[in-house]
């Protein structure tokens, strides 16, 4: 079971990616040309996921949306690790008031979600994709840092380090040599926790507003056109409603697995 759940995660995140890249090249339709007599088609040929109430083809926007919906969560995720990663082994390996700064700042970000953040920025700089990327990526420190730090501490207790610190190697070395690539999986498994949780932020943020601006179409801004039509076209919103959470599921299914597969304890459980 568990290693099912790992290839379903495989599928579902390969799913994506996949339709990004499509996206790039390809797509059924223009999605940001309005057909006015195409208006709320349903699924058939040759709109296979049927119309939106612009007339625009629901399958073209889900398409760009799975390509703005993964450039998000990497860049956000990619933030998240830069600035919680080194944090979290600086904190691990030197300990004392070093660690105590770094978990009360952790905390205080704690105390400022992404939405949050998000309306600070827009109110400063105005919506857009990078004020969303910027906004969950500092969010996301904080679970870094701290999985960073307790993983840290549990190599710096290993004999290996211990022979490297005998033998006059620098903290960086060390950092660089032993610790980073041994808590490498245990920052994958976070990031692709952390890419799921950065998906619903980003969906939110575009629901709101706060993030990609129209027209350019994310699953978010999706579901907020879908509200309108709710009770005469219900179908407007089960689409990128299904696809947040596919996506989500998968990379949960991702992250449960790849930590079932690299942690030996649970290896021989199985």
């Amino acid at each position: 079971m568990r290693r099912a759940g790992l290839w379903i995660g495989v599928v579902l995140v390969a799913a994506v990616i996949l339709a990004a890249l499509v996206s790039l090249v390809w797509t059924p339709y223009n999605p940001l040309q309005v057909q006015p007599t195409q208006t709320l088609r349903p699924a058939g040929w040759p709109h296979l996921l049927g119309t939106d109430g612009f007339g625009i083809d629901i399958l073209s926007r889900l398409l760009v949306g799975a390509r703005t919906t993964v450039y998000v969560g990497v860049a956000a995720v990619s933030l998240a690790a830069l600035g919680g990663v080194p944090l979290g082994v600086l904190a691990g390996m030197r300990g004392g008031w070093v660690s105590e700064i770094v978990l009360r700042v952790s905390d205080i970000l704690y105390a400022f979600p992404a939405l949050l953040l998000a309306i600070l920025l827009a109110a400063a700089v105005g919506a857009s994709t990078g004020t969303a990327m910027v906004a969950i990526g500092i969010a996301s420190i904080p679970a870094f840092a701290r999985v960073a730090r307790a993983a840290t501490l549990i190599v710096m207790t290993q004999d290996y380090i211990l022979a490297a610190r005998a033998s006059g190697t620098s903290r960086w070395t060390t950092s660089v040599r032993h610790v980073l690539p041994n808590i490498a999986a245990v920052l994958g498994v976070q990031a692709s926790v952390s890419f799921g949780i950065a998906i619903l932020a980003e969906a939110a943020l575009s629901y709101l507003g706060l993030a990609t601006p129209p027209p350019t179409p994310t699953w978010g801004r999706m579901l907020h056109d879908a509200q309108t039509y709710i009770f005469t076209s219900p179908v407007q919103a089960l689409w990128p409603g299904l696809a947040i959470a596919l996506s989500v599921l998968g990379l949960n299914l991702l992250g449960d697995g790849l930590r079932d597969h690299l942690d030996p304890r649970l290896r021989e459980a199985a």
